[in-house]
């Protein structure tokens, strides 16, 4: 058993997305993570490997782009204490690690510094999409638009606390790029924003969502998260997927009104 590391993404993908598309609910994350190493948005030093069992096959992933947390994805636990070892060997910088609750924590306990604090995710899963009736109408953003969103990028890292310090500038462009940035708009007036994965191996994910705080309390929130899933789901995907924090129990009750049902629980650990 032995953990490989490299640089080069397409070396990365040509081991490690088969895998990765055999079950791409659970590997959604590394999914989307590896569509934007491949569209240039993670250019800081990235490092991405795979954990290889006794037969040579792929049996976990893991990728770091900075400045964000390292992202584990469905790594068997006793490659964990392997891939502490590992990374602390070649001095590799980790500020917070994220992934499936129990292996983000796995990791968090070997590593040589101690957990500064944490955030819980739940993820979803689209079942029957409910009807959703307010008032305004959803449409895709322009690259005209790009400054605009990355504020509300910015607003939402800094209020839910993910991210923060990191440019979400490319991460926009490039949703903005490949269609995949909605507003909902009332009154002619921007009040709600939702951004939704083209679709990979017939999955979809939604995020972030966002309402600034002098347009909450109206439905704007359901009503882009309703029209993302609508578009994602007229594009072919048949899962639609969210994150909701556990801390923001508004969010999860509309996510949950929409037809949301929850998969597995995921933590992103912060370090001192």
């Amino acid at each position: 058993m032995r953990w490989t590391f490299t640089r080069d993404v397409e070396e990365f993908a040509a081991v490690v997305e088969p895998w990765l598309l055999r079950d791409p609910v659970r590997n959604t994350v590394s999914l989307t993570v590896l569509r934007g190493l491949h569209a240039g948005q993670y250019a800081e030093d990235p490092l991405m490997g795979w954990f290889e069992d006794d037969d040579g096959s792929v049996a976990g992933v893991v990728v770091h782009t900075p400045p964000y947390p390292l992202r584990i994805g469905d790594v068997p636990s006793p490659a964990l204490s392997l891939l502490v070892r590992e990374l602390i060997e070649m001095e590799r910088v980790v500020g917070a690690v994220g992934g499936p609750l129990n292996a983000a924590e796995a990791f968090a306990r070997d590593w040589w510094r101690p957990e500064r604090h944490r955030s819980v995710e739940r993820l979803y899963r689209l079942g029957a999409l409910a009807p959703c009736a307010v008032p305004g109408k959803a449409r895709t953003a322009t690259i005209g638009e790009l400054d605009k969103a990355a504020q509300w990028f910015r607003e939402f890292q800094a209020e839910a606390d993910v991210d923060v310090g990191a440019d979400p500038t490319p991460v926009a462009s490039a949703k903005i790029n490949r269609a995949e940035l909605l507003w909902w708009e009332d009154g002619g007036r921007c009040v709600a924003l939702a951004a939704a994965s083209t679709p990979i191996a017939g999955m979809s994910r939604i995020g972030p969502v966002y309402t600034p705080p002098e347009f909450r309390r109206h439905g704007y929130g359901s009503a882009v998260t309703h029209a993302a899933s609508r578009k994602v789901m007229d594009e072919g995907a048949a899962e639609v997927l969210l994150f909701a924090d556990l801390a923001n129990p508004s969010s999860n009750s509309v996510y949950w009104k929409l037809g949301f049902l929850p998969v597995a629980d995921h933590a992103t650990i912060h370090f001192a």
